[in-house]
């Protein structure tokens, strides 16, 4: 029996989070909103979104011995994460600039900090982590060195789903693990590269990215749900009709949710419809770890 549904290796980040009418233009000054400061990075928010929805979960990552890395330890701690691949020191914790304007849209720029630090032998160290996981979860945040290492370190019988965020080229040897990629339209068109400019269909990119490897793939489409492909084909994958307040997080809770429902036995189609539900749920909340639902709030939806 695994002790873990799911292992987040990832990013911790504090979120500074200002609200603006619009985004400033180059060398443009606006006013903002007070500033909020909440934990965040996309492997903390998995791994907060899956230990919500009732996943047992536990976080490899590195924060700094400052204010914002006891903020991101206990946000996890609270939530039911396990910290104890939670490594402290080397840099001051990352911090994520935030900005979201009163459609719920954001633009993120993010300082790594001590995930930048997070090195491939701090994975081997983890290996009883590993070992003890039903599902693996990674995303960009952190050296895509070490993401390599997570692959290869890998138990057999385990599933490893990547985010790709920020999108970058990925060594072949990544790909192949992949079971699924889970990509937005800009992440996916980064990864194919020039073969991304060939259509605007969902199914066309899913194809060409099925191509370099993965042995599944999911495309995020918003508030119009998802496309899952395999080499058995391609399904649609609804959402629910929200009113968006905030779309931060969003894309990490449904990552979250669609490792742990396939860590639970549902096929890639009815574990993406449920991350669906649950990415809509978060949009309607502000914030990131403090707008990710339960699991009853995701029923009630």
């Amino acid at each position: 029996m695994n002790d873990y549904d799911l292992l987040v290796v990832g990013s911790a980040n504090a979120d500074l989070v200002i609200g603006v009418e619009r985004r400033p233009a180059a060398g443009e000054t606006v006013l903002g909103s007070d500033l909020a400061v909440h934990p965040g990075g996309k492997g903390a928010n998995q791994a907060v979104a899956a230990a919500r929805l009732g996943a047992r979960t536990a976080l490899l990552a590195r924060v700094g011995d400052d204010a914002h890395g006891r903020l991101l330890l206990d946000s996890q701690r609270s939530a039911g994460v396990d910290t104890v691949g939670v490594l402290v020191g080397g840099a001051p914790t990352g911090v994520a600039l935030i900005t979201v304007d009163p459609s719920g849209d954001n633009s993120i720029v993010v300082s790594p900090g001590a995930n930048g630090r997070l090195a491939p032998q701090d994975v081997r160290a983890a290996g009883s982590l590993f070992h003890a996981s039903r599902v693996v979860s990674a995303q960009l945040e952190i050296p895509l060195e070490t993401v390599v290492e997570v692959v290869r370190c890998l138990a057999p019988g385990s599933r490893f789903v990547l985010n790709p965020s920020p999108p970058q080229p990925l060594p072949t040897e990544v790909l192949a693990a992949c079971d699924p990629l889970i990509v937005n339209e800009h992440e996916a068109k980064v990864i194919l590269g020039d073969a991304g400019g060939l259509s605007d269909e969902p199914e066309d990119w899913a194809r060409l990215l099925l191509a370099k490897g993965p042995r599944s793939v999911v495309v995020t489409l918003g508030g119009v749900g998802a496309l899952v492909a395999s080499t058995e084909g391609t399904v649609r994958v609804p959402s629910v009709a929200v009113r968006a307040v905030d779309t931060t997080g969003a894309g990490d809770a449904f990552t979250a949710a669609l490792a742990w429902r396939l860590g639970a036995g549902e096929s890639l189609a009815e574990a993406a419809a449920y991350a669906a539900r649950v990415g809509a749920a978060t949009v309607t909340k502000q914030g990131a770890q403090v707008s990710f639902p339960t699991a009853a709030e995701v029923a009630a939806l």
